[in-house]
């Protein structure tokens, strides 16, 4: 049986090569060099799961400006994914077009079965996968509970911040109410580096340990 393990913030994402709604997929060489947010759902046609699905399908184009890709997964059979879009779209009127994965082993890989989830039911985990293939962030919700999506774009925003502009981002970023949207600054390592910080115009220092700057991104 394959090893049950949770994956660890900045490890490499574990590998897999499985059957999709679009067609096989090899992960991670099929996504090379992009962003992927993957997300598990305890089973096809339940009624917390299809919300989740609409929503993410609802947001695509919020996750495609940001050179993301979005992967489903669950441990249902290929066909009931098949199925459960066809449904989807048939009530709903919503095509999904991301690709759901099917394959039991990945579950394992993602440490995605928990004590509250069954053999046969995975926890609702969400993987960002960075474009080197490493974690980036995971999150995890048990099976009554409904993913709230503007928070994982929200999260992307954070976690690309760092990743290209290597500054940290505050509470309830970017709507904290004391820096707003401003990105933090790494704190000073040494006094040669808080000298500067503090002598910097363009950061605003609440003292040498706490300073940020105007997004980059504005």
């Amino acid at each position: 049986m394959t090893e049950f393990r949770i994956p660890l913030i900045g490890e490499t994402a574990p590998e897999f090569n499985a059957p999709s709604t679009t067609g096989q997929i090899n992960f991670p060489q099929d996504y090379k060099w992009k962003w992927t947010v993957l997300f598990s759902h305890p089973a096809d046609f339940t009624p917390v799961c299809t919300t989740e699905f609409i929503w993410f399908q609802d947001k695509i184009e919020e996750f495609n400006k940001r050179g993301v890709e979005l992967i489903g997964y669950s441990v249902d059979w290929i066909h009931s994914h098949i199925a459960w879009v066809n449904n989807i779209k048939e009530k709903f009127w919503i095509d999904i077009t991301f690709p759901i994965v099917s394959d039991m082993s990945i579950a394992f890989k993602y440490g995605m079965l928990q004590p509250e989830a069954s053999t046969s039911h995975t926890v609702r985990a969400v993987f960002i996968i960075d474009p080197e293939w490493k974690i980036a962030a995971l999150m995890y919700y048990p099976l009554s509970n409904g993913r709230n999506i503007d928070e994982i774009i929200r999260l992307i925003d954070s976690i690309q911040m760092t990743y290209n502009h290597n500054r940290a981002t505050p509470a309830n970023w970017p709507e904290n109410k004391i820096f707003w949207d401003r990105v933090i600054v790494p704190p000073a390592s040494n006094m040669e580096e808080m000298q500067k910080n503090i002598s910097n115009w363009d950061y605003e220092c609440k003292d040498w340990y706490l300073c940020s700057q105007k997004n980059p991104n504005s």
